[in-house]
């Protein structure tokens, strides 16, 4: 069995305030976004400038934040928010789900689209193929943190750790470097190929939105579900996997309109 790192979580001490890592890799991982979304605005044809792209990252950082707080809340800690009304605000505690991001994201960005004069799935489409960096950086941050790791196994790349102080040493899937690699160095690696070259609208977020769920769905068979949730059902569901369907579902719709359709691709 491998020995995870032992990385205070704490990057840097500035005076009373702490930089954490997770947050380090929040900022990293929009700052890709930032540097490869002006890039695809500056390809030959593109109907998109620098500023369109600085005001869109500044749009889903805010959908990213509120979104995964907000859906933390509500699929993971209602029990929590039950006993204390100030949990919602409690960030630094930690606590952002993935599936509340994805929605708060689309969220800003139709309205960026709107105040734009943009048609919302050309952002969306645009904006699709640089989000897997970041999903990527996030999933190294909750390595760094030493949390959600998978279930037991004797595979050879196994990671001793704990389930909690004084226990003894388990060997664990590391299901947080399986998500890096694959929600986000694979998203990012064939969302950026397939939309290199003119595809019908709709369909570069079909494709992320159909890779994600169905990988997402796969890997929830390795990790374990948050204590306090549990599986939902059959002794082997969890919210994770609930979630997905409707992404899954939704990305083969916009496969199938925007092909069936042949809906014109955004500049």
């Amino acid at each position: 069995m491998l020995s995870p790192p032992q990385i205070d979580r704490v990057a840097l001490h500035v005076g009373p305030l702490q930089v954490h890592w997770y947050g380090i890799t929040y900022v990293a991982g929009f700052l890709v976004a930032w540097w490869l979304a002006r890039r695809r605005a500056a390809r030959a044809g593109s109907t998109w400038s620098a500023n369109d792209v600085d005001d869109l990252i500044f749009w889903a950082m805010l959908g990213v934040i509120l979104g995964g707080r907000i859906g933390y809340v509500l699929f993971y800690g209602l029990g929590f928010w039950k006993n204390d009304p100030w949990y919602p605000i409690r960030v630094w505690e930690g606590g952002m789900a993935f599936h509340g991001a994805l929605i708060g994201v689309l969220l800003a960005l139709a309205l960026f689209a709107r105040r734009r004069g943009k048609a919302v799935l050309e952002v969306m489409d645009f904006t699709a193929p640089v989000v897997g960096l970041g999903i990527m950086a996030g999933r190294i941050g909750n390595f760094i943190n030493g949390e959600l790791w998978g279930k037991p196994t004797d595979v050879p790349w196994a990671f001793a750790v704990q389930s909690e102080p004084g226990a003894p040493l388990v060997g664990r899937h590391p299901s947080q470097l399986y998500e890096a690699t694959l929600e986000g160095l694979a998203l990012f690696v064939l969302l950026w190929w397939y939309s290199s070259r003119p595809r019908p609208r709709g369909t570069v977020l079909g494709l992320g939105l159909v890779w994600y769920g169905c990988v997402r769905f796969a890997l929830e068979f390795v990790r374990l579900p948050d204590a306090h949730v549990g599986y939902i059902a059959f002794g082997w569901l969890t919210e994770g996997q609930l979630l997905s369907v409707p992404m899954i579902l939704a990305g083969i719709v916009l496969l199938w309109r925007g092909h069936a359709r042949g809906l014109p691709a955004a500049a």
